[in-house]
């Protein structure tokens, strides 16, 4: 009986992975994100797998570092860190759902962090 819980949650692990993933893409979509930000490609504001890339680490201290100053950027807005064209405050997301599509952004790593890129520090 245990083989076979092992081998059907075995099966159904991509699936799970595959609908987190648009889960959070949905989300971002229906928080308003998508309007400046694309997947794949540059809109207003950067493409969520560069800003997965500029940020990704293998480190989990700087990770989780990293995740919370990508809370407060979109939580307050702001300017700099992608050029001169300011991202507006998100104040009515909650921290949690904002948590959330960070978290998804973050598994977006195969684009390239460009030169440009200043995190504030």
């Amino acid at each position: 009986m245990k083989k076979i819980a092992v081998l059907v949650a075995a099966a159904l692990a991509p699936v799970v992975l595959v609908n987190v993933a648009h889960a959070d893409l949905a989300l971002a979509t229906a928080k308003g994100c998508t309007a400046c930000h694309q997947v794949d490609k540059k809109l207003i504001g950067p493409a969520y797998n560069v800003v997965g890339a500029c940020y990704a680490s293998k480190d989990a201290k700087a990770l989780a570092v990293n995740k919370l100053a990508m809370v407060k950027h979109v939580k307050e807005g702001g300017a700099g860190v992608w050029g001169p064209i300011p991202m507006p405050a998100h104040p009515q997301v909650s921290n949690d759902d904002i948590g959330k599509i960070v978290d998804w952004v973050l598994t977006l790593k195969d684009g390239t962090c460009p030169k440009e890129f200043k995190p504030k520090q």
